[in-house]
């Protein structure tokens, strides 16, 4: 009897290197807002771009591609990291075909959110339209791949979301329409109802490996600590607090679609903790200013406001946490894509 056990367990091992070595990731596909649109805004009718300089300028061959950085965004390194291409086109970038988009694509919006209103601020893509637009991607790769290959891409692809800060940053709390219907405990709720139907959708569809990621510390964004008047240039550590709740609610619901959906994995890339870390341990990552964006001032320039006229913009990037007053710098992003790959590759290789 035990000589039989024996090649069984062999047999069973081998059987399981086997199905790790087959495992795979076939493409990076993007949702969400600005910390993750490498330029699908550029094609819209929208000031939310930021298609040139400076941004871009640490970016392959220095140009602005509309990625709101001074560089690549963490997709981009992502793709890297699995092997894949080491820049993820944007979806609405007539340079880039579907054999292009075969092994990635991105259907974020910046400025966009969960709240079809967010969107409506300044005229991006709302999150149902992204996922309009990926239910044509998969017409068109299955047109160019055939139905068998076009599957296997589909459930073999990481979905990497990134979305929410808008809803509370550039909605709830800078307009008053949705202030006068929800409480922030309430809007939270009214979010992650959203958050959860997205998943639903994107798994009806086909998708089954996800990284979804959680609010930063939206108080300590440089633009944020500039409308501190009542403790000047320090986190707004309320508002830190909302993003907390809301991730503990969002990890929550990660937890419930992991157990409802068969064959559904979804880590929860916890964006609060790896920035937060940056922010008080600068020093340990080679930052010297965390508290301030790269671009002008730091305090206040995004987007049209920081251009190539805007004076005082640094030489050197890397030494900023930020690159603008919101976004992280290419450096901040290669940081946290380090700290999340070798976590992805566990989960999903």
């Amino acid at each position: 009897m035990a000589a039989m056990i024996i090649p069984c367990i062999f047999f069973i091992q081998i059987l399981a290197i086997t199905s790790k070595s087959e495992a795979k990731v076939s493409a990076i596909i993007v949702f969400g807002d600005s910390s993750v649109d490498s330029g699908n805004n550029n094609y819209i009718p929208t000031i939310a771009k930021c298609n040139f300089e400076p941004y871009g300028r640490d970016f392959p061959g220095g140009i602005p591609t509309g990625r709101f950085c001074n560089g690549r965004l963490p997709p981009d390194f992502i793709s890297e990291g699995f092997g894949l291409k080491p820049i993820i086109p944007a979806y609405l970038d007539p340079h880039f075909t579907i054999s292009d988009f075969a092994t990635g694509v991105c259907f974020a919006s910046a400025a966009t959110g969960y709240d079809n209103a967010t969107a409506d601020v300044l005229k991006v893509i709302p999150l149902w339209k992204e996922v309009e637009y990926y239910k044509e991607y998969q017409m068109k790769l299955r047109a160019y791949l055939g139905n068998r290959k076009a599957n296997e891409v589909i459930s073999d692809a990481l979905y990497v979301i990134s979305i929410g800060t808008n809803d509370f940053v550039e909605n709830y709390y800078a307009l008053p329409r949705r202030k006068s219907q929800f409480t922030v405990q309430q809007y939270k709720d009214f979010l992650i109802r959203i958050a959860e139907n997205f998943v639903r959708q994107l798994y009806s569809l086909g998708a089954r490996k996800l990284s979804y990621t959680g609010l930063p510390p939206m108080g300590c964004l440089p633009v944020e600590r500039t409308t501190n008047f009542e403790n000047p240039l320090n986190c707004l550590e309320e508002r830190n607090k909302v993003a907390l709740e809301f991730n503990g609610k969002l990890r929550a619901t990660v937890a419930k679609l992991n157990k409802d959906l068969p064959g559904l994995k979804v880590f929860f890339a916890d964006a609060y903790e790896l920035l937060l870390e940056l922010i008080t341990k600068p020093s340990q990552y080679g930052f010297e200013v965390v508290d301030e964006g790269c671009c002008g001032t730091g305090l206040f320039e995004t987007g049209i406001l920081c251009n190539r006229h805007t004076p005082l913009t640094c030489p050197d990037a890397d030494k900023y946490m930020f690159w603008d007053s919101i976004h992280p710098s290419q450096r901040t992003n290669k940081i946290i894509s380090d700290k999340l790959v070798p976590l992805l590759k566990q989960l999903f290789l």
